[in-house]
C-alpha cells in the first residue's frame, strides 16, 4: 500500500504550487515574496538600530555635562572669581563710556576735515580741548583697574592650584584603575605610585580673605572716582553741531547711570556669599540661557547656547524667507503655467543646484557674494537701509543667501510633486465654474497641495538648520548674541551657529572634557529641535487634512 502511494504522481495542484515556487525563487525554504518581505523588514530594523545608536551616543556623552558644569561653577564661586567679576562689570561700564567719547571724537574730526575743509594738523589742534577732556575722564578708572588686577591675580592663583589638585586626582584614579587585572608586582607598584601623589586640599574661605580685605580700598576708590567724574563732566565741551550736542547730552546721561550702577555693584559685592551652594538648576540654566560661549580661557570657561542658538535661528529663518517664495513660486509655474519645453529646461537646472558641494558654495560666498554685498552696501544712495554700509562681508545675510540657494531645490521638488498630485478633476471643476487659471491656482490647487507644501517647507528648514560648511565659512563666526537694538540691521551682523561650533571645535577638544560634553549638549539641542519641528508639522498637516475632509 505504501509503495503504491509513493509511486503515485503528485496531485495536479501540488505540482502547480511547486512550479510557482520555483518561478518565484526559492531561498532557504522561502518564496520570493517572503525574501523581499524579510529584506525590507531587515532594512527597516537596521535603520531603527542605527537611529537608536546615534541617539544613545549623543545623549550618553552629553549627560555628563551638567555635573561637570556644576563643578565648574562651584570653583568659580569658591575661588572668588565671581566676586571679582562683579567689580569687573564696573570697570567695563566705564570703558564703554570712554569708547563712546572716542566715537564722538571721530565724528567731530570728520566734520572738521570734510565739511570745514581743515587740514589734519589744524583739525587735531581744534580737537586738543576735547582730547584733554577725554583723557582726564579715562584716567578716573586707573585706581579701579589697579585694584581689579590685584584681585584677579589672587583669585587666579587659587583657581590654578585647584586645577592642579583636580588633575592630580585624575592621575591617582587612573593609577588605581590600572590595578585591576594587573600582575601582583605591577599592582603593588601602581598603588605605591598613587599613594606618592600628594594632593593639596585648598581652604577656599581662607584663600579668599586677602581679596575681601580690599573692600575698604574699593569703597574709597569709588568715592574718589565719582567725585572726579562729577567735576570733569561739568567741564564737558560744547559743540555747535546739533548731532554732537545730542550725543554729548546722551553721554551725560551715561555718567549719571554709571553712578547708580556703582551703588548697585557695591551692594551686590557686600551681599556676595562664597558659601552659597550652586544648584543643579543653576548649572543647567547656565547652558540653556547663558549668553557667553568662552572656552580655553585663563579666567573662566562659559558654555551658554544662546549666542549659537540665536545665530542658527536667525540664519535659518532669513534663508527660508528667501527660499520659500522662490521655491514654491517656481514649482507652481513649472507645474501649472510653463510649457513642456520650459519644464524640460527649468526643472533639471533647479535640481542641479543640489549637486553643488556646499564647500564650493562657501568659497563662492567668501570670494564673490560677500564682497559684492559689501560694495553694494557702500553705495551712498542706499544709506537709508538699516545696517548699511555693512561692516563685514561675512555675516548672517551672506550665509543665508547661500543656504536659501541650497534649500530651493528641495522645496521646489517636493512642492512640485505635491501640486502634481492634486486630482485633475479639481482643476477641471474650477474651470467649469468659470474660474480663471490664476484663481484656480490660488483657491484650488495650492490649498489642495498645502500638506505637501508644508512638508517641503519643513524639509527645507531641516536642510538649512543642519548645514555646516556654508555657515562655517560665510557667517562670520562671531560668538555673540545678535544685537536686536539695531533693528533690521541685525541681519548684517556676523554670527556663529550650533553646527558651526561643533565642526570648528570638536576636533580640538580633549575627549570626555567639559568642553567635549558641551558640544554634545549642543548636538542634543539640534536633535530636539528637529523632533519638535517634525512633531509640529505632523500636527499641522493632520489638522489641515481633517479640516479639508
Amino acid at each position: 500500500m505504501s509503495a503504491t502511494t509513493e509511486n503515485q504522481p503528485l496531485p495536479r495542484l501540488a505540482t502547480r504550487e511547486v512550479l510557482l515556487r520555483k518561478r518565484r525563487g526559492w531561498f532557504f525554504g522561502m518564496t520570493g515574496d517572503q525574501v523581499v518581505k524579510y529584506l525590507f523588514q531587515g532594512n527597516a530594523a537596521v535603520s531603527i538600530i542605527v537611529l537608536g545608536l546615534i541617539t544613545f551616543t549623543i545623549f550618553k556623552d552629553a549627560v555628563g555635562f551638567i555635573p561637570m558644569n556644576h563643578a565648574n561653577l562651584a570653583v568659580y564661586r569658591l575661588a572668588g572669581l565671581e566676586y571679582v567679576d562683579l567689580y569687573r562689570e564696573q570697570v567695563t561700564a566705564h570703558s564703554t563710556m570712554s569708547r563712546y567719547l572716542a566715537d564722538i571724537r571721530a565724528r567731530q574730526l570728520d566734520i572738521l576735515m570734510q565739511q570745514e575743509g581743515l587740514t589734519a594738523a589744524a583739525a587735531m589742534a581744534r580737537l586738543a580741548a576735547f582730547d584733554d577732556f577725554a583723557n582726564k575722564f579715562a584716567d578716573t578708572i586707573n585706581e579701579q583697574e589697579t585694584l581689579l588686577g590685584t584681585m584677579s591675580d589672587l583669585v587666579t592663583a587659587v583657581k590654578e592650584r585647584q586645577k592642579v589638585a583636580e588633575d592630580l586626582m585624575v592621575a591617582r584614579q587612573n593609577l588605581l584603575g590600572g590595578m585591576q587585572g594587573a600582575a601582583p608586582d605591577r599592582a603593588a607598584q601602581l598603588q605605591k605610585d598613587a599613594a606618592a601623589i600628594q594632593i593639596e586640599v585648598i581652604d577656599f574661605k581662607a584663600e579668599i580673605q586677602p581679596v575681601l580685605a580690599l573692600r575698604p580700598e574699593l569703597v574709597a576708590a569709588n568715592a574718589s572716582q565719582i567725585a572726579a567724574m562729577r567735576e570733569i563732566a561739568a567741564q564737558a565741551p560744547k559743540f555747535a553741531d546739533a548731532e554732537l550736542s545730542r550725543r554729548m547730552g546722551k553721554f551725560q546721561g551715561f555718567v549719571q547711570g554709571y553712578f547708580k550702577e556703582v551703588e548697585v555693584i557695591a551692594g551686590r559685592m557686600a551681599a556676595w556669599d562664597q558659601a552659597k551652594p550652586i544648584g543643579w538648576l543653576e548649572a543647567f540654566n547656565a547652558f540653556a540661557f547663558g549668553r557667553k560661549w568662552v572656552t580655553a580661557s585663563f579666567w573662566q570657561d562659559w558654555y551658554g547656547i544662546i549666542p549659537l542658538l540665536s545665530g542658527s535661528l536667525l540664519i535659518a529663518f532669513l534663508a527660508l524667507l528667501i527660499a520659500l517664495p522662490l521655491g514654491v513660486a517656481a514649482a507652481i509655474y513649472v507645474n501649472q503655467v510653463a510649457r513642456p519645453a520650459e519644464q524640460k529646461f527649468i526643472k533639471p537646472y533647479i535640481e542641479f543646484i543640489s549637486a553643488i558641494p556646499s564647500v564650493v558654495l562657501g568659497f563662492f560666498g567668501i570670494a564673490m557674494l560677500g564682497e559684492t554685498l559689501r560694495r553694494v552696501s557702500q553705495i551712498p544712495a542706499l544709506d537709508w537701509v538699516p545696517g548699511f554700509p555693512m561692516a563685514e562681508r561675512l555675516n548672517a545675510t551672506t550665509a543665508a543667501c547661500l543656504l536659501a540657494l541650497m534649500a530651493i531645490p528641495t522645496i521646489f521638488s517636493l512642492a512640485e510633486d505635491a501640486i502634481n498630485n492634486v486630482p485633475r478633476s479639481f482643476k477641471e471643476a474650477s474651470f467649469a465654474l468659470g474660474a480663471t487659471r490664476l484663481q484656480t491656482i490660488i483657491h484650488i490647487t495650492v490649498p489642495a497641495a498645502l500638506s505637501g507644501i508644508m512638508a517641503a517647507i519643513l524639509l527645507g528648514f531641516g536642510r538649512v538648520v543642519g548645514e555646516t560648511m556654508v555657515v562655517l565659512l560665510c557667517a562670520g563666526n562671531r560668538i555673540q548674541t545678535p544685537d536686536l537694538a539695531s533693528g533690521l540691521g541685525v541681519i548684517f551682523q556676523p554670527v556663529h551657529t550650533m553646527t558651526g561650533i561643533i565642526a570648528q571645535e570638536m576636533g580640538e577638544v580633549v575627549r570626555n572634557s567639559i568642553h567635549y560634553r558641551a558640544l554634545f549638549m549642543v548636538g542634543v539641542v539640534l536633535f530636539l529641535i528637529s523632533l519638535l519641528i517634525n512633531w509640529l508639522a505632523q500636527k499641522i498637516v493632520r489638522r489641515y487634512r481633517i479640516s479639508i475632509g
